[in-house]
C-alpha cells in the first residue's frame, strides 16, 4: 500500500499508458484519403475483417475515464486534508487542462485561417478539424471536473448504486435511439457512459482490496457482456467508429462500452501484482515517472507533430507518401516509420510548449 501523498506507479501506468496507446493509434493506423474538403481518415479495420477483436483491448479510453475518476477522489481527498476548498481545486485542474488545450485551437484556427486566405486552399479546414478532433476526450473530462462536486456527493450518498442508475440510463438510452429512433438520445451517453466510468474509479482502491475472485468475476462478466452484444446483431464489434458500419460504439458511446469498461476493470486489477513486482525495480519505476509527465503533452501535441510530419512527407516525396489504398504488406512494413516521423515532429513542441506541465496531476 503506498502511504498518504505517495504516487501509486501502477495508476500512473495505467493513466499515462490508456493516452500512449491512443497516440500510438492515431501515428500507425491512420489512413488518410484526400478530397476537394481535405484529408478523410479511415483504418485498417475498414478493409480487414476480424481486426476489430483488438480494439477490445487497445480501445482504452474506459481506463483513462475509470483511472482519472481514482486519481481525483485521492487527490481531492489529500487537498482537503491541506485545507483546500472544492471549488478551488475543481479550478485549479479545469484551468491546467483547458489552457494549452485553447492555445492549440487558437493556433490552428488562426493557422488555418491565414493560410486559406492566403493560398486559397479549400481543404484547409477539413485539415484543420482533423487536427484538433481528438481533443473532445479532454471535453468530456473537463465536463466531468465541473461536476465533480456532483460526483462526490453521489458516491457519498448512494455508493455502488450510482453505477447502477448510470449503467441503466445508458441502456435506456440505446433502447430510445435503435428502437424507437430518437437519434438525440444517443448523445446522453456522451456524458452518462463516461461519467459511469469516472464514478467507476471511485471503487478503485475497494476493488484493489476485494478478493481475487471479484476480479476475476469481473473480468468474465465485461467480457461475456461484449460477446454477447456484439454477437447479438445489434452492436458492432470495433470499439472504434469504422467508415460503413451503421453505427459506432464511440461516436457517441452505447452500452457496449459500459461492458468494455468492465472487462478493462478486470483486465487492469489482474495484472496488478505482476506490474506492481516489475515497478519495485528503479528502472521500471523511473520509466513509468517519466512516461506520466510527458503522456499528456504527448497527446495534446501528438497530431500537431502528425500534420507537420506529413506535411513535409508529401513536400519531400512528391506525395508518393499518400497512403491512400488498402493495407498491404508495404504499408504493414511502413508502420514503424509512420511512428518516427510524427514522434521526431513532436518532441520539439513538448520541449517548447510541454515542460511546465511536469506537476500537473490529470
Amino acid at each position: 500500500m503506498n502511504g498518504p501523498g505517495t504516487r501509486d506507479p501502477f495508476v500512473d501506468w495505467l493513466r499515462a499508458t490508456s493516452l500512449v496507446v491512443v497516440v500510438i493509434w492515431h501515428w500507425a493506423f491512420t489512413i488518410l484519403r484526400w478530397t476537394p474538403d481535405g484529408p478523410s481518415p479511415t483504418s485498417p479495420l475498414g478493409f480487414l475483417s476480424g481486426l476489430w477483436i483488438l480494439t477490445w483491448l487497445l480501445q482504452v479510453l474506459p481506463v483513462f475515464f475509470y483511472v482519472g475518476g481514482h486519481v481525483h477522489l485521492i487527490s481531492w481527498e489529500h487537498a482537503r486534508a491541506r485545507g483546500e476548498r472544492l471549488a478551488g481545486y475543481v479550478w485549479g485542474h479545469v484551468r491546467h487542462l483547458v489552457l494549452p488545450a485553447i492555445a492549440l485551437v487558437v493556433t490552428w484556427t488562426v493557422l488555418g485561417t491565414v493560410l486559406a486566405a492566403a493560398f486559397d486552399l479549400r481543404w484547409i479546414r477539413g485539415a484543420v478539424l482533423l487536427v484538433l478532433s481528438p481533443l473532445w476526450f479532454l471535453g468530456v473530462y473537463v465536463g466531468l471536473l465541473v461536476l465533480l462536486p456532483l460526483w462526490l456527493w453521489l458516491h457519498r450518498r448512494y455508493d455502488v448504486l450510482v453505477l447502477v442508475w448510470l449503467g441503466g440510463i445508458a441502456l435506456l438510452a440505446d433502447v430510445l435511439r435503435f428502437r424507437y429512433g430518437v437519434s438525440w438520445a444517443g448523445w446522453v451517453n456522451l456524458l452518462v457512459v463516461w461519467a459511469l466510468a469516472h464514478q467507476a474509479g471511485f471503487f478503485f482502491q475497494r476493488l484493489a482490496d476485494a478478493p481475487r475472485r471479484w476480479t476475476q468475476a469481473l473480468l468474465w462478466a465485461g467480457l461475456l457482456g461484449l460477446a454477447g452484444l456484439v454477437f447479438s446483431g445489434l452492436y458492432p464489434g470495433s470499439m472504434v467508429g469504422v467508415p460503413g458500419d451503421r453505427v459506432s460504439n464511440m461516436g457517441p458511446p452505447t452500452f457496449v462500452i459500459v461492458a468494455l469498461l468492465v472487462f478493462q476493470a478486470g483486465l487492469a486489477e489482474l495484472i496488478r501484482p505482476v506490474l506492481r513486482r516489475w515497478f519495485d525495480r528503479p528502472g521500471p519505476h523511473r520509466f513509468t515517472a517519466a512516461l506520466s509527465r510527458f503522456a499528456l503533452p504527448l497527446f495534446l501535441f501528438h497530431t500537431t507533430g502528425m500534420a507537420l510530419a506529413r506535411g513535409f512527407g508529401y513536400l519531400v516525396f512528391d506525395h508518393r507518401l499518400v497512403d491512400d489504398r488498402a493495407p498491404d504488406l508495404i504499408w504493414w512494413v511502413q508502420r514503424p516509420l509512420a511512428i518516427l516521423g510524427p514522434l521526431v515532429c513532436t518532441v520539439p513542441l513538448i520541449v517548447l510548449f510541454g515542460r511546465n506541465r511536469k506537476k500537473h496531476t490529470v
